[in-house]
């Protein structure tokens, strides 16, 4: 059996608490390097103790120590020939993915250099060269390199950030100036590539390929070219990195940071030793959560490190997770250009200071309102089904919802609905409030997103065998919140079960946050008033032993509550939108689950398939009621 990593407490960790305070500090931004990282987690863990933050972050470790320990239990009580056999597994899986290494390609990954600072010290030439950050005494956005060398990062509180650098100057954040700089910048990435993906404001993915065989330029000057362009354009530094995919362009963007560029080669031998000593906290997708159960459970701190203990990460995560790790270790990334897809959801938010007080929170779902009425009206989109998501000054999220008998966009009517479910939680102290809008009439009209939007489906391998047995999964406590079944002219309200939500690591540079979750169970039964109920509409969408979802099988670890939502979205809107499907007698559509023969069991191989229809007597639905018989990508 494979060495694990115990890491256990030192006494010295006992004399020095904030060394085992497990903050969303890391030295992994550009800039950070020289900094004294014990001394900024000391002031961090002495600045936090006793707040509803600090109690926060202890819930979060609680979670993970206790994640930790049941992965460690479980990699126990595999014998020596058990993990032989995931080892022939692993290596299987090494070769068909060694097969779908794609070299073909030129991907340019840019990032804009501390983009909301450098707009705000064009905008006014005093801050140049001072210690400067964008956001408020409540919480960073981004900070200028000059303040990153004191430590000051994004998603620091402002008052912490002023204990690391009593000269610290924070601007507020102003998103009208920052949307309009990056509409300059991606005028520059379109001449590049006009099917570019734009990861954020400040980020874009390019295929360069084509540009550089018609031009017959470089790479290297092709990247050149690029930050050239953008500086001349906005007055605005950025780097860029590039590579073969899309995962190792990202990482090669942040190696010169700022102002400079980074080309990996396209050679597979390149690729392996570049990617073999790298930290697996550099990987897009990995953040504190799973950086911690890799280290902690297998002692995997390195890209090399995850192949090395290839056949334990197949032995505990599931397929698609595991096939992730594999390919982060074998430095392969998605090459394919993204394809025209229907947008499922639409979404705005905002973090302030906490709050009771009705009017302000009143006024915060107005703008919200406004925000997402524009949005919507920018891409043509009406929805029916409106969400509003809050998050208490006690670091819990709370998700409500309503679905209507109309489709809306307007200001007027997305404030009126959004006002009823916020009326429905007073009194209560928040911090964080957001809209989101999805079941669009989008697929009657057939209006379609740019290629660009980020959808579930980017990331995730479709692969349904031709035939699926019915599993037999448990059904979760009834708790969650009943709904009308019935959509008349009333709307139907519904609320997403209380969570205990913890803040979200995202790795992204601008936003940085974590969460985890006890259990999210979502029952929705909106039917049209002149269709029969239908038992998939009654189905609870729940996270079977707080890790898979019920419906799909695809596993999300609590932690990543914004990966959460954004999944039980998915499976609300198609349910929503095979209302019409259900009245003509049609099949149900494929959800996207990427599922292998080695996982269903030999029992249920054996059965015979049950019949697909309304169960009575409380019974569930089975879940090959969920998928059809095709390798079509829904």
């Amino acid at each position: 059996m494979e060495e694990t990593n115990q890491n256990p407490i030192s006494g010295e960790d006992v004399l020095r608490p904030w060394q085992s305070y497990n903050t969303v500090y890391t030295t992994a931004k550009a800039g950070m390097e020289g900094v004294d990282k014990e001394k900024v987690q000391r002031i961090v863990y002495e600045m936090s103790k006793g707040s509803k933050y600090f109690e926060n972050e202890e819930r979060k470790e609680a979670y993970v120590k206790k994640k930790i320990d049941s992965m460690r239990e479980e990699l126990d009580k595999f014998t020596a020939s058990d993990l032989l056999q995931y080892e022939k597994i692993a290596n299987n899986r090494i070769l068909e993915l060694e097969e779908t290494r794609d070299l073909s390609r030129i991907w340019l990954h840019v990032d804009m250099d501390a983009f909301y600072a450098a707009v705000e010290t064009l905008s006014d030439t005093s801050l140049r060269g001072k210690p400067m950050a964008v956001g408020s005494m409540s919480m960073i956005s981004t900070a200028n390199y000059e303040a990153r060398k004191f430590g000051v990062r994004a998603a620091m509180p402002g008052f912490i950030a002023r204990k690391l650098c009593p000269q610290l100057i924070i601007v507020p954040t102003d998103f009208e100036k920052y949307n309009y700089y990056s509409g300059l910048t991606r005028e520059v990435f379109q001449k590049y590539d006009p099917n570019f993906i734009a990861g954020s404001l400040d980020e874009a993915y390019l295929d360069i390929t084509n540009f550089c065989n018609d031009k017959g330029m470089s790479s290297a000057e092709v990247a050149e070219e690029l930050r050239e362009g953008v500086f001349k354009s906005t007055g605005l530094t950025c780097s860029a990195g590039v590579a073969a995919n899309r995962l190792l362009a990202k990482v090669c963007s942040d190696i010169n940071k700022p102002n400079g560029q980074f080309v990996l080669p396209s050679d597979r031998m390149a690729i392996m030793t570049f990617i073999s000593s790298l930290p697996i906290r550099k990987i897009g997708g990995i953040g504190k959560v799973t950086e911690s159960m890799l280290k902690g459970v297998l002692g995997i701190t390195t890209c090399e490190g995850i192949l090395q203990k290839s056949s334990s990460i197949c032995a505990l995560f599931s397929r698609s997770s595991a096939d992730f790790f594999l390919s982060v270790g074998l430095g392969i990334g998605r090459t394919d250009t993204p394809e025209l897809s229907q947008r499922k959801s639409i979404s705005t938010e905002r973090t302030f200071s906490p709050t009771d007080d009705g009017s302000l929170l009143h006024q915060k779902l107005v703008d919200l309102s406004e925000n997402l009425s524009s949005d919507m009206k920018k891409e043509g989109l009406s929805g029916r089904t409106l969400t509003l998501k809050l998050k208490t000054s006690c670091f819990e999220v709370r998700t409500r919802a309503i679905t209507l008998a109309n489709y809306i966009s307007s200001c007027d009517d997305i404030l009126r609905h959004a006002t009823k479910l916020l009326k429905a939680e007073l009194p209560i102290s928040l911090r964080l409030m957001g809209l989101r809008m999805s079941y669009f009439d989008d697929g009657k009209k057939g209006a379609e997103i740019d290629p660009k939007q980020k959808i579930l489906s980017n990331f995730i391998v479709t692969q349904i065998p031709s035939s699926i047995e019915p599993l037999d999964l448990p059904l979760p406590a009834a708790n969650s919140i009943a709904i009308s079944s019935a959509i008349s002219e009333e709307p139907c309200y519904s609320g997403y079960s209380d969570m205990e939500f913890r803040n979200r690591v995202d790795s992204a540079d601008e936003h940085e946050n974590m969460g985890a979750a006890r259990a999210i169970i979502l029952t929705e039964a909106t039917e049209s008033a002149e269709s029969n109920p239908s038992p998939k509409s009654k189905e609870p969408i729940s996270w079977i032993n707080d890790y898979k979802c019920y419906i799909c099988g695809f596993e999300i670890p609590p932690d990543l509550m914004e990966e959460r939502q954004e999944h039980l979205d998915f499976h609300l809107a198609e349910r929503l939108q095979d209302e019409d499907w259900n009245n003509s007698g049609r099949s149900i559509k494929p959800n996207g689950r990427m599922i292998g023969e080695e996982h269903l069991s030999h029992s249920s191989k054996q059965r015979k398939k049950k019949q697909k229809g309304p169960l009575s007597d409380g019974k569930h639905i089975p879940i090959h009621a969920f998928f059809t018989k095709t390798t079509q990508n829904s």
